[in-house]
């Protein structure tokens, strides 16, 4: 290409074969609007996308190899994660949001849909959180089997008989995600905020008595409430249409070509496969 305005904005046409560029066109588009998105906002996007539609597809221990390739690509300026996921092993979390902070020091979290569980975790590695109408954040809290920590820490204080196996996973459970989730808000978003405050945070979005199901919704209002750093976008806001509108693009492309994941920036494109059906 002699331009340097890519096809189809420009009126060269693309370098690539028209067959390559025919079947790649979706990741092209989808490219072309994350630099229009990167121009007005002068941060790097990158973006991790989730088909929070068909189970099994959480955040894993391949995740890690994909997060690289993004902030590698992405450089050392400012960068922003728009990431939608229903979460996942806290494993993996903890060691995506290491990667985050070593690789991003100047970080915000996009959410145009959801990060739930422990993306609502990754949500905290940022200085900010960006959410509209649409966005939801939820409870960290974590479960063993299914079984949420709190029903086997609380059968056991009941007194009732309770795995002693199962309850020291449970127990050392809760405490990885809440010391986690509270070192991130003390070293990124709430950096100088008293302790205190800060624990009472993490208490409310890890036990069932401040919110009384895994799935509750966390908006942008609640989120502020709780003392996080937001920034709520309102429908109308420009950029926020072309987050909502990247977003769509992400979703849509996610299943017509059979992905689970999609992990993407301005230069770099990786796929992972959606799980195999028994």
């Amino acid at each position: 290409m002699s331009g340097q305005t890519p096809f189809p904005r420009g009126t060269d046409l693309p370098g690539q074969s028209p067959l390559f560029w025919v079947q790649h066109k979706d990741r092209y588009l989808r490219q072309l609007l994350i630099r229009d998105i990167e121009a007005e906002t002068g941060r790097q996007l990158i973006v991790y996308h989730s088909d929070c539609n068909i189970g099994g597809v959480n955040i894993d221990h391949g995740d890690d190899v994909y997060m690289a390739e993004l902030l590698n690509a992405a450089g050392p300026g400012p960068v922003d994660l728009m990431i939608e996921t229903n979460g996942g092993n806290t494993d993996a979390t903890e060691k995506i949001c290491s990667q985050l902070c070593n690789g991003a020091r100047d970080l915000r979290v996009i959410v145009p849909r959801r990060a739930k569980s422990n993306g609502t975790v990754i949500a905290l590695a940022g200085f900010q959180i960006v959410m509209g109408m649409e966005s939801e954040l939820g409870p960290i809290d974590p479960a063993i089997n299914d079984i949420p920590v709190e029903f086997i820490l609380g059968a056991a204080n009941a007194g009732q008989q309770v795995d002693p196996v199962l309850l020291q996973a449970a127990i050392r459970a809760l405490d990885q995600t809440k010391k986690l989730a509270g070192d991130l808000l003390a070293h990124r978003m709430l950096k100088g905020v008293d302790a205190k405050i800060i624990g009472d945070i993490i208490a409310k979005l890890a036990a069932r008595s401040h919110y009384h199901s895994h799935g509750s919704v966390v908006n942008a209002e609640e989120a502020t409430a709780l003392g996080l750093k937001v920034l709520a976008l309102k429908p109308d806001d420009q950029l926020w249409r072309k987050f909502c509108l990247l977003r769509a693009m992400f979703q849509h492309d996610c299943v017509q070509i059979g992905a689970g994941k999609l992990f993407e920036g301005a230069k770099v494109s990786l796929v992972v496969d959606r799980p195999r059906q028994p």
